[in-house]
């Protein structure tokens, strides 16, 4: 052994393949809303993904590590990424994937926004005026007053604050369960609260839209399953920017699959909230390592 660090690029090539799946799982939400209620693929987003990993959760962890700690907050974090998904996918019927992912991607700054008031972290006025040039940036996205916003933006928009909700009560949650627990107590929780929706809103899908579902869930329990091995092998701050390689794989998609491609104006919106959110991300590890640097003896 020479004590030298892991190299993090395993990691990060683990996490452009999860950011290379999951634009499919919306794709392919995208594609079924033409025909299924929105809120019947969201629940084979979670029942299809609970299939595939309670096997896999039962085969990794003893039955002692199964029963997470602070219940509630576990509830409450399953419900807002419930309320995420179901709020993205109806943005996905109505907007490119790209113009939708790219609102959604709010939820980083979100997180530093709501960091102080939730979690009692100091976010200094660098950080804060980077959320606010990041809030900016999907104000050029929307457009508001141009004649060219849709209505149908408030669904991602609404999408990222529920996921950084779901982000925060993560770090309250983070040591009290392994992670692939935590992930399929959210995917039960989905499970349950989407299905108690079904009598509402039902159509016997056919044969392919069965298929189209099953594939959401593989691609939902697939890319959250090389998120976590990669958030296991290098920090987040050192991750987090690679995550916005996304809104490249949705926009590839977009465009051979839906003929959606962003115009320019929602480009130079993107780069703007890319460079608000990977500013956060090189800050916070700059922050963290100073941290770590043990101080001098007095």
């Amino acid at each position: 052994m020479n004590g030298r660090p892991a190299s993090p690029l395993p990691a990060i090539l683990t996490l452009m393949a999860a950011m290379s799946v999951v634009p499919v799982m919306d794709a392919i939400a995208k594609h079924l809303s033409a025909t299924l209620p929105v809120n019947q693929i969201t629940w084979a987003r979670y029942v299809f993904h609970l299939a595939l990993a309670v096997p896999m959760m039962l085969m990794l962890h003893p039955a002692r590590e199964l029963r997470p700690a602070r219940l509630g907050l576990q509830l409450l974090r399953g419900l807002m990424l419930v309320i995420s998904t179901y709020t993205f996918f109806l943005g996905v019927a109505y907007l490119p994937l790209a113009d939708a992912l790219a609102l959604a991607f709010i939820a980083p700054l979100a997180v530093t926004a709501l960091s102080p008031l939730l979690l009692g972290e100091h976010v200094g006025a660098r950080r804060f005026t980077a959320v606010a040039v990041g809030f900016l940036g999907a104000l050029v996205i929307i457009r508001p007053g141009s004649g060219l916003m849709h209505w149908a933006a408030a669904y991602p928009l609404a999408a990222g604050i529920s996921y950084a909700l779901y982000v925060v009560l993560t770090r309250k949650l983070a040591g009290t369960a392994p992670p692939l627990v935590t992930l399929v107590y959210g995917a039960i929780i989905g499970a349950l609260v989407t299905s108690a929706s079904l009598p509402f809103a039902w159509k016997a899908p056919g044969a392919a839209e069965w298929f189209w579902m099953a594939a959401i869930g593989l691609c939902a329990a697939l890319g959250h399953y090389l998120i976590i091995r990669a958030y296991e092998h290098a920090p987040a701050s050192l991750l987090s920017p690679f995550s916005y390689i996304e809104i490249v794989s949705a926009s590839a998609l977009g465009y051979f699959c839906f003929g959606d491609f962003p115009d320019s104006w929602t480009w130079v919106g993107i780069a703007i909230l890319i460079a608000s959110g990977v500013y956060i991300s090189l800050r916070e590890r700059k922050l963290a390592l100073k941290r770590d640097v043990p101080s001098a003896p007095t």
